[in-house]
């Protein structure tokens, strides 16, 4: 039997939809939809043949490849594109239940779509939490590199000291000296950064936070926005 379509129905592109789904906070539903759709063909797929070795060895392989491609699709992602300034502006979520969550909180993406679907939505929620995380991860690898920590404290120190001077002496009244001693502080940060590695102890923090991020957020499922509350009485 054909149905007639309806002239009636709506047909949203898929942008405004997702957008809609963002704003009502029920954006969840298109990730578990693209991975219910995902499901559904590969299994309508492998129920061709069962008894054909060859389909099944097809089967496994275009699956493999296909989690290389979406895992391959990572890196090519800008996971910080659709984050604002006023994201960082809301309350922290919840390391427990909101960020970490359980074992059937994460799943493999099914596809890129939906990994960037993930990321984009995920750092947009989790970016208080990542921001922490930068902020362990480089402490811990100042603390592994004494000279960079030696480094970063007297830089710290060297600006507080110019701008001690600077207001004891009222050099906002003298702009050109003041901006040729802001050049010299300027140089001297930059020496004493270069020479103690506090880059690499930067490009290190960095490194780490960006994959954990990146593969957090792919994997971690889209959690409902608002959360239900338990232990309200009926």
């Amino acid at each position: 039997m054909v149905f007639s379509s309806n002239p009636l129905s709506l047909s949203l592109p898929e942008p405004a939809f997702e957008s809609w789904l963002r704003d009502s906070g029920y954006l969840e539903i298109l990730d578990h939809r693209t991975a219910t759709t995902t499901t559904t063909t590969t299994t309508t797929t492998n129920s061709d043949d069962p008894s054909s070795t060859t389909s099944t060895t097809t089967t496994i392989t275009s699956c493999i490849l296909s989690h290389i491609v979406t895992l391959l699709s990572l890196f090519t992602l800008n996971p910080l594109s659709k984050l604002t300034a006023d994201d960082f502006s809301d309350q922290t979520p919840s390391w427990t239940l909101r960020f970490f969550g359980f074992c059937d909180s994460y799943s493999f993406p099914s596809s890129p779509a939906q990994a960037r679907l993930r990321v984009h939505e995920n750092v947009k929620r989790y970016c208080r939490n990542y921001a922490t995380l930068f902020i362990i991860f480089f402490a811990c690898t100042l603390y592994q590199m004494p000279l960079a920590l030696v480094g970063l404290i007297s830089c710290l120190a060297l600006w507080d000291v110019f701008k001690f001077c600077g207001d004891k002496w009222g050099l906002d009244h003298h702009p050109v000296v003041r901006q040729c001693l802001v050049r010299i502080a300027q140089c001297v940060t930059a020496v004493i950064l270069i020479y103690s590695n506090v880059q690499m102890a930067m490009f290190c923090a960095l490194g780490i936070s960006y994959a954990g991020m990146l593969f957090h957020a792919a994997f971690r499922k889209l959690a409902p926005a608002k959360q239900p509350s338990r232990g309200r009485s009926k």
